[in-house]
């Protein structure tokens, strides 16, 4: 059982970060190494709950209680082994995930809730260093070959799945390298590749085969995919942007946010000379509060931006939970990310109204103050406001998948928001052909891809054997033994 004095005992701790100075001069992880004991203590704090809404908040439904408690004791390797019943990828998600489930924590009630999120990438990290990612290739063959098309968190967790169930999987990926947004879309201050490169080194030798460079629809026919392959999951994203429509946006030096990561990632691995979208020097105005506005911020610090501005359209949060996001819901509250103690500023409360420039290049960004309401914004009268701006980027979300190419090739029906319509084992209205993550959820978070790939994967298990391999949650141990669900 659980310490029962844990969480009476200590507080709640999560790793220091890397000094400023330090950390802006390259693009190392931003945070510091945390103890083996330190990880002990949080651990500690878990009250292994008779209801555990921890499990309500994850939507992998992550065992927590039970690896926070084999933590606790020392008994990592049998941590790691509950952790990866349930996700795929831990070292992904201890690192990118917003960790809902520490907002449905019973110990945040009233106090600081567990630092759920630290431990299971301290759990993942030390499995790993330990040769925790010995790969687990399928006992038996199905004779039955899946294409998944997109390497995001999505895709690759849908294609461990089937591999270790004994399918043929081949994963398509239209850019360069294998990973998706992960690869790309994620600064390197997030996640150091390496921790990506890892585990699909793992899945190469459980027998998954990458194509990259190959956008289906186009280098691939879909009559070709179809004939090839016994089933298909689509899991290619959701990467239409929301643009902004106000005069000006035509003016050079205004981006979509995801346009100029991308390139700031190529050249760090070496695929990409210099960018074309650089904030060096520059006055950077991110229009959009949420993740990727926050990881445009530190990318333009780190090129050396002589200001950064970044606005949001909703009030500024309280430090505290909202009450209109009470337990255990996910806390409406002020989020400071490891970029924005690094310089800049925020705003918020602010509307975009317009952009000016000399010669077709943005100067300037005009906008005014206000507030979000269902369905639009309501200005205040007298709040006008101007900012200097030689580069806007846009942060506004993203609102489905690209519909042309594949999607209408392949006649799958869309949903009224856009997204590809699904019934409960995420089979299209085509035979055989299934969408996971954000192609048929919208714009999400990393827990709820893995999480949609796993049950996706569960699907097409179903579909290809008449049943799933296993209904429980399995022996980790036994790589014939793998949780579709």
């Amino acid at each position: 059982m659980a310490d029962p004095n844990g969480f009476l005992k200590y507080g709640r701790q999560t790793p220091p970060r890397r000094p400023v100075p330090l950390r802006l001069k390259d693009w190392r992880e931003v945070y510091e190494p945390f103890a083996e004991g330190d990880t002990k203590v949080q651990a500690a704090r878990c009250m292994d709950c008779g209801i555990p809404f921890c499990h309500q908040g994850c939507p992998l439904g992550n065992l927590i209680p039970e690896w926070n408690e084999l933590v606790r004791t020392g008994r990592w390797e049998d941590a790691s082994d509950r952790l990866h019943a349930t996700n795929n990828f831990p070292e992904f998600t201890g690192r990118l995930c917003p960790a809902p489930c520490e907002g449905a924590c019973v110990l945040g009630i009233g106090d600081d809730p567990v630092s759920i999120k630290l431990v299971e990438q301290e759990i993942a990290d030390r499995a790993i260093a330990a040769g925790g990612l010995t790969p687990r290739p399928a006992l038996v063959s199905s004779g039955k070959s899946v294409a998944v098309v997109g390497s995001g968190p999505a895709g690759l967790a849908a294609a461990q799945q089937l591999a270790r169930a004994g399918h043929a999987v081949t994963v398509f990926e239209r850019d360069g390298r294998i990973g998706g947004l992960m690869r790309y879309g994620i600064p390197e201050f997030k996640m150091d590749r390496a921790v990506l490169d890892r585990r699909l080194e793992q899945m190469t030798a459980e027998g998954v085969r990458f194509i990259s460079h190959c956008n289906v629809g186009v280098d691939l026919s879909v009559n070709d995919l179809r004939r090839r392959f016994d089933a298909i999951v689509l899991a290619t994203g959701s990467t239409v942007a929301r643009e902004l429509t106000v005069d000006g946006r035509e003016l050079s030096g205004v981006h979509l946010a995801m346009d100029y990561l991308v390139q700031a990632n190529k050249v760090l691995e070496g695929t990409l000379a210099a960018p074309e979208i650089s904030a060096e020097g520059k006055h950077v105005v991110i229009i959009g509060g949420g993740d990727t506005g926050a990881d445009c911020y530190g990318t333009a610090l780190r090129q050396g931006a002589a200001s950064v501005t970044q606005l949001d359209i909703h009030v500024q949060p309280p430090v505290t939970r909202d009450a209109s996001t009470p337990w255990p819901t996910y806390p409406l509250l002020l989020r400071t990310s490891a970029a924005h103690e690094e310089g800049g500023q925020r705003v918020f409360g602010v509307n975009s109204t317009s952009l000016e420039g000399v010669d077709g290049h943005v100067t300037g960004l005009h906008l005014m103050e206000g507030k979000r309401v269902p369905g639009g914004f309501v200005p205040s009268p007298g709040t006008e406001a101007h900012l200097q701006a030689d580069l806007v980027l846009l942060a506004l979300g993203f609102t489905g998948p690209e519909r042309e190419g594949l999607l209408d090739e392949l006649g799958v029906d869309l949903t009224a928001r856009g997204t590809v319509a699904r019934d409960d084992d995420y089979m299209t209205n085509m035979p055989g052909v299934f969408v996971a993550g954000d192609a048929g959820r919208g714009q999400s978070l990393i827990v709820w891809a893995i999480a949609e790939g796993r049950s996706a994967a569960a699907g097409v298990d179903a579909f290809l054997s008449g049943g799933s391999a296993v209904s429980a949650l399995p022996d980790p141990l036994q790589p014939s033994a793998v949780a579709l669900r």
